[in-house]
């Protein structure tokens, strides 16, 4: 992978999910790396300082949630944008005070 073309981990336990997110993040020239859960994202060999995380917040075993507060602790941070089908408020907010850059319910549009 090349500097100018930053990568970005989906974190989704939901194949056609990370199947259409990897689709509409490399159709704008970035990189794409894919993950099915928590424990995955933590094992998996996965490139240096990722310039972004995507992350389902409902996974099976470690929540996204509970990841993102797995990586803090050992003081890996990176811009995170947490997705969900389930946008209750308390959740919302929960995830907003972490490193989150934004919350999107799904479905979203490719455009949001």
């Amino acid at each position: 992978m090349t500097e100018d073309h930053p990568c970005v981990c989906v974190v989704d336990d939901d194949q056609s999910m990370r199947e259409s997110l990897r689709d509409l993040l490399c159709s704008m020239g970035l990189n794409v790396q894919t993950f099915a859960s928590a424990h995955e994202f933590l094992t998996r060999p996965r490139p240096d300082g990722p310039s972004c995380l995507v992350l389902d917040i409902q996974l099976p075993g470690l929540s996204g949630l509970d990841l993102q507060q797995e990586l803090a602790k050992v003081n890996v941070s990176m811009p995170t944008i947490f997705i969900t089908s389930s946008g209750d408020i308390p959740m919302t907010l929960r995830a907003m005070k972490t490193v989150a850059i934004d919350f999107l319910t799904k479905p979203f549009r490719d455009d949001d």
